[in-house]
């Protein structure tokens, strides 16, 4: 572990990177805790403990590493950018004009990217909106809400997104690690000591649970780093120009190819009949219908109901998620240009039948992994003295949590074999 450290020290270029990763990450955490002037802080605290976590608005904040405690400049996190991501990645399928900028490399990636940008913008200014009326109607008066007062307040939010889509980008280009990822991260991992401060001060009657629960967690820890870097290799042969037998190689299909981002759509559509409940809570019209929501499809006291429309939900994204992003014509089509074939398998279509094949069953294990890591907290919470905000990590928290680390340890590794080659030329 030391040698491993002073190799990282004694790493010019690494260092630096690490130190300005570091860095920028306390600067995100500073943002953190900057109110939204004119806001009262202390009354939204109040609110979450009068509520018990606060609803929809606890589970939001224990992504968010406190940012929403403390009503914070950047208390939507980078959601804008990560709902304009997803919806960049569908429009590259659904529009030609894009999916050809798209396949330009490097340059049409960094054109998307500046697209999704843009699109962040107007979104993070309709999301602050969006979220300070949430906070009105369940309750916490904590903002003028009338036409010319709330402007400022979202013009405030919309920008804390802003800096933080610019942090990291900072990160991305000149630290270490994906930057959204590392700040998504720190924002989770930011949470884990005020959840576990508050259980031993004022935790009478939950810590038998917790500690069973922080030994499921370790466990799920361990199942999500294996599961993570399953794959199935596909073995592929290359025409050898000369004497030979060819080239021998394979295409990796994984088991969990979409990542986390079944649950962030699961997610997303799981909470929106609550949120339209707290929307509708005023109207005695739809009373049935919040009252059914708040007793079957609440996030905060999830029945069982909610737990398997979770699980299905997650499931059914993982198979559209693959679907919109793996392109078996695409890869056969280039496997094919290379010269390259699957051993028993003619080019072009029946490859493409295979690889979709192999990946439609992967996916099915791949969701299920997915599914039963997402309900797994939610499943704690029902048949124990724990709420939502009690738990260290949520499912959605740990494999995000896992993925970035091991991403994280990956770029490391490689920087450090770069730094040894140019010491040895």
């Amino acid at each position: 572990m030391f040698t491993y450290l002073r190799q990282l020290w004694h790493s010019e270029d690494l260092r630096k990177r690490i130190l300005i990763t570091l860095g920028l990450l306390f600067v995100y955490r500073l943002t953190a805790h900057i109110a939204i002037p004119g806001a009262d802080p202390f009354a939204l605290r109040q609110f979450l403990e009068s509520r018990g976590g606060g609803g929809l608005i606890g589970v939001f904040a224990a992504l968010t590493g406190g940012s929403i405690d403390n009503f914070s400049i950047v208390l939507l996190g980078l959601s804008p950018y990560i709902n304009a991501s997803i919806i960049l990645q569908l429009c590259t399928v659904i529009f030609p004009a894009l999916e050809a900028i798209n396949k330009e490399g490097v340059t049409g990636q960094q054109t998307i990217n500046r697209y999704t940008r843009w699109v962040s913008v107007p979104l993070a200014f309709v999301q602050s909106y969006g979220f300070l009326i949430l906070l009105k109607r369940g309750g916490a008066d904590l903002i003028d809400l009338s036409f010319p007062n709330v402007l400022l307040p979202m013009l405030f939010v919309t920008a804390g997104s802003v800096i933080l889509m610019w942090i990291g980008e900072l990160i991305t280009e000149k630290g270490i690690g994906n930057g959204i990822s590392m700040i998504i991260f720190t924002g989770i991992v930011a949470g884990i000591p005020a959840t576990v401060s508050s259980l031993f001060i004022a935790g009478e009657g939950k810590l038998g649970a917790f500690y069973l629960f922080a030994i499921i967690s370790v466990a799920m820890l361990i199942a999500v780093v294996l599961f993570t870097d399953a794959h199935r290799l596909i073995p592929i042969t290359y025409a050898n120009q000369g004497a030979g037998r060819g080239v021998q190689g394979g295409i990796p299909i994984r088991i969990n190819q979409a990542g986390m981002i079944p649950i962030i759509f699961a997610i997303s559509l799981i909470t929106l009949p609550a949120i339209v409940a707290q929307f509708l809570s005023t109207a005695p019209r739809f009373q049935k219908v919040t009252s059914f929501i708040a007793l079957y499809m609440n996030p905060q006291n999830p029945s069982m109901m909610y737990v398997l429309l979770y699980f299905l939900l997650v499931l059914a994204f993982t198979y559209f998620y693959v679907s919109v992003t793996f392109r078996p014509e695409e890869v056969a089509e280039n496997i094919q240009k290379r010269g390259g074939f699957v051993p028993g398998v003619r080019p072009g279509r029946q490859t493409a039948e295979v690889l979709a094949k192999t990946s439609s069953r992967l996916n099915l294990w791949g969701g299920i992994f997915l599914g039963v890591v997402a309900i797994i907290p939610l499943l704690f919470t029902m048949f124990s003295t724990l709420s939502n905000q009690d738990l260290l990590i949520s499912g959605s928290g740990l494999i995000i949590v896992v993925g970035v680390v091991m991403e994280l340890i990956r770029q490391i590794n490689a920087q450090l074999l770069a730094h040894d080659y140019d010491k040895l030329v």
